[in-house]
């Protein structure tokens, strides 16, 4: 979610940079120490136009540049928003400056929520056909709380040329405002102050030994765009790997099982016939595993399968089906994460003390507005979410989350990291079991943490990085502890432009151990254990990458089935995004088009370079997966705009399907488009069953059901191609009883299937390794997808198969943690089975 900062209001002024801030910028003053300023979303680009051009006077008007109701003069400098006539609900700030600068914000919108679903629900919850009467579509009537709070104030970088060159054109009457025009932008250029300290290291980890840990190498962040990028025209990344006939390909099927014959998914209320087709499997596969002997005996002694070369997948034409499961998921879910208990953690912010749905048992939190009265909040702001039946529960978050970061512990349980107002510092800690609820521990963090990025890496630690005001990264201490100071992060500082657009950075876990970091444009090689850059690569030309200009990026899947590689590689993949201006022409109601390139980088190799190509459509603020046959799915987001409430249009109603394995100009497939916008703030998630569970939207402060984009509660499964109806006689079904679960690193587990084919060679299997990602913003946390080795495949009774299998060789591969497993014949896909390596 967004602040005034991208056009939205404030909400408070405690939370969000309290304290001095140890990676601020050098030479600032803390937070304490300067007067508040004006969030940069409801003005700085106008602040910026004037300092530029000398007009401070009253012929400036910024109502003509900004899509709210501002009045501007020289008597007081005042911006303000008016979101709606009620009374009773205002956001004000009166910044402590000679120069009064201040944002009146007299209310929400007037078609924000104050109530249930009412007309919406009847007039709107059509799609998908005729809903099950067991859903229960009664309207909640929530009472809307009043919140007042101060303005925060923000900082960011600025060009020292454009400063340079603006200084000189500077009226006399100017020098009033440049304390104030230095605070806002950030500006230290003509200032020289020591830089920061990097703090101490982390001591060594004994098993932790990847490769390629050197010093500084490349070329020492001097990088510039270079030569011009390779482009897809007679060159594939992966055209040195030996052809592999068994990858990921375009034009699989799978067969979506009927719900009501799937033990996994009991309970799922059928909605209506799904979109794009009803399917409709032949005979149940893959259910619950029946306790017992193995089927046919001990599979140990049994004869060696068929071997033969690959066969190729299975074609198919199907382009997908959508349908509804669930009408009302209580809260938008701007935030999601699946669990191994096949719950789903959703939740949204609670800085506006209203959802659909109530805490249970009379709960209640109390907060305090701007003026020190208690008040309290009874909405739920998260929920577990059950796959299998689409109940949701209730959970009491009390530091507030919005646009938080997150992910899975070694044993499962779910931390979230980071927040807004008293949740900025906030560690929260979840425990899947059926009545746990939220530990909140606030001042945990030694930054603010709003809209950063959490990963884990391959000790089990949790790294975090960035966020609003925070140029540096920290590991977040075991529970109880708390930390004293974060690591200055010049990359950070340095690619954070008007609109910042390096928020949310990108942040993945390469095969050499160390971390792969791209932050608006520029991209870095972290080593983990040392705390340095050893390498920059080649800057991504095109446009910003990252919040608000949000694109996606994903780890493509790792292919650990080859023997004995001198190195395996890593290869990073971005898609879309927005031009740099993006969200400030936005908030002008000028919406540019959205990037529509995808770029991929090998960077294990030496001296690699971004091959781009394009996709099918322009996409911003959509989401990436990796599916388990090893495609890729874009979903969700607009096609003009930013990140932020009200600053995109044109939602992209289609999913795409990549299979980066495919030749070059045959790797993206349109599948069927959905009926329902997914844009900021939606999510989406692998389910075991192959499914792809959509959520959220809301690109409006509160929850408004009658806005152009209206707040959204509708839950969507969409069924890739490998869910066609007409494979399902080919779905292997993995017999769970019979299988390993419990793995260790470079040891081999077997797995157990079902699989009516015949023959059956271990080359058409391919067994994935998949890590659920925490997805939030258009981008999904800790995502990885692994390829693993096979050691033999053996009939071990009619229709059942014995895979053995070899775990990830150390945690570089896999952090410690669950993983979903997946059999894979022939592009079709089994549900997944629940693992845990250590």
């Amino acid at each position: 979610m967004g602040s005034s900062y991208f056009g939205e209001p404030n909400m408070g002024g405690g939370g969000g940079g309290g304290g001095s801030s140890s990676s601020s910028r050098k030479g600032k003053k803390s937070n304490s120490d300067k007067p508040k300023q004006p969030q940069r979303g409801l003005g700085v680009a106008q602040l910026e136009k004037i300092r530029l051009h000398g007009q401070m006077g009253s012929t400036y008007h910024p109502s003509l540049h900004s899509p709210y109701s501002t009045s501007f003069s020289n008597e007081e400098t005042r911006a303000q928003t008016a979101y709606s006539s009620i009374p009773s609900s205002s956001f004000s700030s009166s910044p402590s400056s000679t120069s009064s600068l201040s944002y009146g914000f007299h209310g929400f919108h007037p078609n924000i929520m104050m109530g249930g679903l009412g007309e919406y629900e009847r007039a709107n919850m059509t799609y998908g056909g005729e809903h099950n009467s067991q859903l229960s579509t009664t309207a909640r009537h929530p009472t809307f709380c009043a919140i007042q709070h101060d303005q925060t104030p923000s900082k960011s970088t600025s060009s020292r040329e454009i400063l340079s060159s603006s200084m000189a054109a500077l009226d006399n009457k100017l020098f009033f405002f440049l304390p104030l025009l230095f605070i806002i932008n950030g500006i230290d250029a003509q200032i020289h102050f020591p830089h920061f300290p990097h703090f101490p290291r982390f001591p060594q980890i004994p098993f932790f030994n990847p490769l390629g840990f050197g010093r500084h190498s490349g070329n020492g962040g001097n990088i510039g765009e270079g030569p011009a990028f390779a482009t897809i025209e007679g060159f594939d990344p992966r055209a040195d790997r030996p052809e592999r006939r068994d990858g990921p390909t375009a034009g699989r099927g799978e067969p979506a099982a009927d719900l009501k014959d799937r033990q996994e998914l009991r309970g799922i209320p059928k909605l209506g016939k799904p979109v794009g087709g009803d399917p409709k499997p032949g005979k149940p596969v893959g259910g619950d595993p029946k306790p017992g002997k193995p089927v046919g005996g001990d599979p140990q002694p049994g004869k060696p399968a068929a071997d033969a070369p690959t066969q190729p997948d299975f074609p198919t034409q199907f382009t997908g089906a959508w349908e509804v499961v669930q009408l009302d998921s209580g809260v938008s879910a701007m935030h999601l994460n699946l669990l191994p208990n096949n719950k789903i953690m959703m939740y949204d912010a609670s800085a506006f003390h209203i959802s659909n749905l109530k805490l249970p048992n009379g709960q209640c939190v109390p907060y305090k507005n701007d003026k020190g009265v208690e008040l309290t909040d009874c909405w739920s702001h998260a929920v577990e979410y059950d796959v299998e039946t689409n109940a949701v529960r209730p959970l009491k978050v009390v530091t507030d989350p919005w646009c938080s970061s997150g992910g899975l512990t070694a044993d499962g349980n779910f931390i979230s990291t980071g927040g807004w107002m008293d949740g900025t510092r906030a560690v929260r800690y979840f425990d899947a079991c059926p009545t746990c609820d939220f530990r909140d521990l606030p001042n945990v963090l030694a930054e603010p943490r709003w809209y950063a990025t959490q990963v884990t890496l391959p000790d089990g630690r949790f790294f975090i990085a960035g966020g609003r005001k925070s140029y540096s990264f920290e590991y977040v201490p075991p529970e109880g502890q708390v930390n004293k100071q974060a690591i200055f992060f010049p990359l950070l500082d340095e690619t954070t432009d008007l609109d910042e657009n390096n928020l949310y950075p990108f942040v993945h876990v390469s095969t050499d151990g160390n971390l792969f970091i791209l932050a608006n444009r520029r991209s870095v090689l972290l080593n983990p254990q040392t705390n340095e850059v050893i390498k920059e690569f080649q800057v991504l030309g095109g446009g910003s990458r990252n919040y608000p200009a949000s694109g996606m990026s994903a780890l493509l899947p790792i292919d650990l089935s080859v023997p004995n590689p001198q190195l395996i590689p890593a290869e990073v993949i971005v898609c879309g995004g927005a031009k740099p201006e993006a969200y400030g022409l936005a908030g002008k109601q000028k919406f540019l088009p959205a990037l529509q390139d995808c770029a991929r980088l090998r960077i294990t190799d030496p001296n690699p370079k971004w091959v781009k190509e394009n996709m099918p459509s322009r996409r911003v603020m959509g989401d990436m997966l990796i599916l388990p046959t090893g495609d890729l799915l874009i979903i969700n987001g607009a096609q003009q705009g930013a990140s932020a409430w009200f600053l995109a249009e044109q939602p992209n109603f289609t999913p795409v399907l990549y299979s980066p394995n495919n030749k070059p100009g045959t790797r993206f497939r349109n599948l069927q488009p959905t009926q329902i916008a997914r844009m900021y703030h939606s999510t989406s998630a692998l389910l075991p069953n192959g499914k792809i569970l959509v959520a959220g939207s809301n690109t409006n402060p509160g929850y408004d059901f009658k806005a152009k984009y209206p707040t959204e509660l509708r839950v969507e499964h969409f069924s890739p191609p490998y869910l066609d109806p007409a494979l399902a006689v080919h779905r292997p079904a993995i017999m769970v009883q019979n299988s390993g679960i419990k793995l260790k690193y470079g040891q081999p587990f077997n797995v157990q299937f079902q699989l009516q084919d015949k023959p059956v060679t271990k080359a058409d299997i391919k067994l994935t390794m998949y890590a659920p990602p925490f997805t939030t913003h258009g981008y999904s946390m800790n995502q990885r997808l692994l390829i693993l080795g096979k050691n033999d495949l053996k009939d071990v009774a009619p229709d059942v198969y014995m895979l053995q299998a070899v775990a990830p060789p150390s945690s570089v591969f896999a952090p410690p943690g669950y993983y979903l497993v997946f059999v894979v014949y022939r592009g079709v896909p089994s549900v997944g089975m629940w693992v845990q390596i250590r």
